[in-house]
């Protein structure tokens, strides 16, 4: 997508990573955003602020958003807190662009206990997509 074609469009969504266990702002290393299941990573589009925000600059014709963060240097992937307790710590969860763009996502905190979810809670608006995240627990590094 060229600049001139988004500008047409304007769908902008903020990203904003968020430790999954205290709710505390994390500035990741880097950012992998995929849009409608393709393999493509995109980089262009993505503009990463100094207090760890994110920016996206979402193609016309994308329906569905999946956002994965580093750690250490771009070396490690934290793990989503949507699929923290799955086997595959590493699946993508896909989003719908319309959502976000109209109300604000937060994605599913399975890394906080239930009794302390209410600690862990997230401001939306339109246009913010809110990741809590976490790192891999010693079992998840010893796997790899």
């Amino acid at each position: 997508m060229t600049a001139a074609a988004w500008a047409q469009t304007g769908r902008l969504i903020t990203i904003d990573v968020r430790d999954g266990k205290t709710g505390t702002a994390v500035t990741p290393s880097n950012v992998q955003v995929r849009f409608d299941h393709k393999p493509d990573k995109l980089g262009n589009w993505v503009d990463q602020k100094d207090d760890g925000t994110i920016e996206v600059k979402v193609p016309a014709d994308a329906k569905v958003i999946a956002v994965r963060v580093t750690y250490d240097s771009s070396t490690e992937y934290f793990v989503n807190c949507d699929v923290a307790k799955q086997k595959n710590v590493a699946a993508d969860s896909w989003y719908p662009i319309d959502d976000i763009l109209a109300s604000g996502i937060a994605i599913p905190n399975d890394c906080v206990r239930p009794k302390d979810a209410d600690k862990v809670k997230a401001d939306l608006k339109p246009g913010k997509f809110v990741l809590f995240v976490r790192k891999h627990n010693w079992k998840e590094q010893a796997v790899e």
